[in-house]
Parts: structure tokens; sequence; C-alpha cells
């Protein structure tokens, strides 16, 4: 079972940027695709980007398609979300995922993540 450390997050203006990572251990890191969520107070959970395996296909929700890029670093155990030209819609816990199973498509992955979670950052955004 693979373990995931996010951090990164804290408080921005809107229009700012913050740099997340998630630290995986215990397990191939490079099995996973990986993929971030986040939560909202109120909100229930949203996809927000996910990359496969490679680092080749990455995939994005449409709030944040042009403004955040996931990438991973395979050797280093670590999947990271730029996210620049913040907005205060953006505020949320943002969570980090792996999952070894097959999905038909990205889009299926991000409906119905399973896998392993992190505990969590929090991204504040402010108007």
């Amino acid at each position: 079972q693979v373990q995931l450390v996010e951090s990164g997050g804290g408080l921005a203006q809107a229009g700012g940027s913050l740099r997340l990572s998630c630290a995986a251990s215990g397990s191939t890191f490079s099995i996973y695709r990986m993929g971030w969520f986040r939560q909202a107070p109120g909100k229930e959970r949203e996809f927000v980007a996910g990359i496969s395996t490679s680092g080749a296909v990455t995939y994005y929700s449409d709030s944040v398609k042009g403004r955040f890029t996931i990438s991973r670093d395979n050797a280093k155990g670590t999947v990271y979300l730029q996210m620049n030209n913040l907005k205060p819609e953006d505020t949320a816990v943002y969570y980090c995922n792996a999952d070894a199973r097959t999905y038909t498509s990205m889009r299926t992955y991000a409906g119905a993540p399973g896998g392993s979670w992190g505990q969590g950052t929090q991204v504040t955004v402010s108007s």
C-alpha cells in the first residue's frame, strides 16, 4: 500500500500561484496513475487533474484547464500541481490520489478513483 503526503498548501491572493507536492512511499511509484482532487466546505470532492504512470498523458477539469499543471517525477516518487492565476473558488482542501487499477480512460478515473489518498493540504485564495 502506498502512503501519500501532500505539502505546499497555504494562503495566496487571487491571481497568485502555489505549487503542491505529493510524496509517495511504500510502493513502486511508477505503477500508479496519480491525481489531484479537492473538496471545498459543504461541497463534494471533485477531480482537479490526473497524470498517467509515465507522465505522457494528463487530464484536467474544465475549471482549472489552462491554469493548473500536473507533473510527476518517478525517480523522486513525487507528483506536483502547479497552480497559477488562482481564484477564490479554488479554495479547498487538496488531496493526492494514487491508483494502480486499469481504467479505460482518464475521464473514467476522474469520476471514480480508487486506491490510496493523502491527508490533504489546505489552499485558501483571498480576493
